[in-house]
């Protein structure tokens, strides 16, 4: 069964078993439970804005940095060249349960 939920402004598609990766959350340790109650479809069913009752579980599997992205300004004939580095946190889960 497919579900789609809304997390902090976006959007997934999920599955029983999928791995997903979202933004950091902080609050959440390895090993610990993740509901998700803002659920916009669920099968063949699609809310209005979201379903009522349904719901999805997951578990942290890891928090991890992505590969560094190089930023880099520069102004031609000016002699100005910056170079910075960025890592952005995420949060992988696995998707445990779909509940109608």
């Amino acid at each position: 069964m497919q579900a789609i939920i809304n997390d902090r402004g976006r959007q997934y598609v999920v599955q029983d078993g999928d791995s997903l990766v979202v933004d950091h959350m902080p609050d959440a340790e390895p090993g610990s439970e993740v509901v998700f109650d803002r659920i916009l479809a669920v099968g063949q069913t699609f809310g209005q804005p979201t379903v009522d009752g349904a719901a999805v579980k997951g578990v942290v599997a890891e928090h991890f940095r992505d590969k560094k992205l190089r930023v880099e300004k520069f102004r031609r004939r000016k002699d100005y060249r910056r170079r910075m580095g960025h890592r952005q946190n995420y949060t992988r889960l696995t998707i445990t349960s779909i509940t109608q």
